[in-house]
């Protein structure tokens, strides 16, 4: 029996030892942090069901278009408000329920849990350092570094877990931040700004680009940068933090320009770093790049033979959902079954914001860089009938096509539940479908995906 070991127990490590053992393999896991990293423990799942509450707010707040009173007054913000602490304490309560969920089905599996922090050796084994300290040496055909990622942290504004923040921190709050200082208008960032903001907090969101969401579709960041306005969220564009620090009321935020920032409270958003220190990848031969990440091929390959690697350790398109995907791909490979190569262009993505974006396959920028040749519609929310009931005006369908082939290369949603609607449009792009197939699929009546089919039969082209 091909025997596996797996050092890290987040979405990269968990389905990489799920697949394994489907396929026969003696599989071991050592994990230091808790089953389930990151993903599960201190950042998709916390973040989400913080959003959940948060959307709840927003919705509330804003239906009086729908004729809704509360007690006989017009809803505004200023009717809601929560307890944080019983928020926080029923999002780590999902935490442990989701990543005991994880466990017992590994375990269900037949695959061995060992608590401890693992490390290769000159050889390629893994060396674990279990909690009692004493050393125990795993042999293995192949081995799985799933180790994920840290926030990163800036010298001048070290976190303290009361007043300076990670998103790792946030949920030992027991109150809403008065006014917290948001660094970082990435998707972090802007997730968690417009989260507090609705949770009752004064929102300043210090951005060091000319806008929110750089990364993204600009369509999609101005559509969010105007929602923000419209509910008060102020943002600092152009600003970049060099340091923070508390004072006897709250806290400072200094930027470049020297001007000075005060809140309650400064939640640091700057990006995150791998965590592969101390894995002995020097000693084993495996390559990392300059930030530390460590450098794989499509099937998910280190330089040492035997040796793969998943997730955000590897800085590959850092989503649960590509780490998840790394790890399967790495044991199909390693264990001989069929294989396709990690695709890049049909990973879809979502900013958990309120409306979300989500988006798939090639972009913006990717057809004005004329990367490709293509054409692009786009579709805006509020002459969808479904978004009109619901008094839903921001947002967009908005897809790109191959010129000539008519195939689907690309699409961003922004709207209510983006994440869902984004799925079929990711078929579609893997699948290779045009915009022709796409638009004489049926859809419902009213519906917001039914603005997905009228984009597409925009992108016809009339036979000649």
């Amino acid at each position: 029996m091909n025997r596996v070991v797996i050092i890290g127990g987040g979405p990269g490590g968990y389905e990489a030892a799920l697949v394994a053992r489907q396929l026969g393999a003696d599989v071991t896991m050592v994990d230091s942090d808790g089953i389930g990293g990151s993903a599960v423990l201190t950042d998709c799942v916390p973040s989400k069901a913080l959003i959940a509450t948060a959307n709840v707010i927003t919705d509330a707040a804003s239906s009086a278009d729908l004729g809704i009173l509360i007690d006989g007054r017009t809803p505004d913000a200023s009717h809601f408000g929560v307890d944080l602490r019983a928020v926080n304490e029923r999002i780590l309560g999902l935490v442990r329920k989701q990543s005991d969920d994880v466990r017992s089905r590994l375990l269900a599996d037949g695959i061995s849990l060992i608590p401890g922090r693992g490390r290769l050796d000159e050889a390629g084994n893994v060396v674990v350092r279990r909690r009692d300290g004493k050393d125990e040496t795993l042999a293995a055909d192949a081995v799985l570094i799933a180790t994920g990622a840290r926030p990163r942290e800036l010298p001048d504004a070290q976190p303290d877990g009361e007043r300076i923040l990670t998103w790792e921190q946030v949920y030992d709050l027991d109150e809403v931040p008065e006014r917290l200082i948001v660094v970082g208008s990435g998707v972090t960032g802007a997730e968690f700004a417009g989260a507090y903001h609705a949770l009752g907090s004064r929102v300043v969101l210090i951005s060091s680009r000319d806008h929110v969401l750089p990364g993204e579709d600009p369509d999609a960041a101005k559509v969010l940068e105007e929602v923000y306005a419209r509910r008060g969220v102020e943002v600092l564009s152009r600003s970049r933090a060099v340091a923070a620090r508390r004072t006897d009321t709250g806290v400072e935020v200094t930027l470049t320009t020297g001007e000075v920032v005060t809140g309650s409270h400064v939640l640091m958003a700057v990006g995150s770093l791998p965590t592969t220190d101390d894995l002995g990848l020097d000693e084993a031969g495996i390559e990392t790049d300059d930030g530390g990440f460590i450098r794989v091929d499509r099937v998910s390959r280190t330089s040492r033979r035997g040796i793969y690697a998943a997730g955000d350790c590897t800085g590959v398109l850092m989503l649960a959902s590509v780490a998840a995907m790394q790890g399967r791909i790495a044991m199909w490979h390693a264990l001989g079954d069929a294989v396709t190569p990690l695709e890049l262009t049909t990973v879809s993505s979502t900013v958990f914001t309120n409306p979300e974006i989500a988006t798939v396959g090639l972009t913006q920028r990717d057809l004005d860089e004329e990367r490709f040749r293509g054409d692009v519609v786009l579709v805006p929310l509020a002459t969808n009938a479904r978004a009109k009931m619901a008094e839903q005006r921001d947002g967009f369908v908005k897809l790109f096509c191959r010129r000539g082939s008519r195939i689907l290369a690309g699409a961003v949603i922004v709207s209510p539940h983006a994440s869902e609607l984004i799925h079929p449009l990711t078929i579609a792009v893997e699948q290779r479908l045009t915009v022709d197939e796409l638009a004489s699929t049926f859809t419902v009546y009213p519906s917001l995906s039914g603005s997905i089919a009228e984009a597409a039969r925009r992108l016809h082209i009339a036979a000649d």
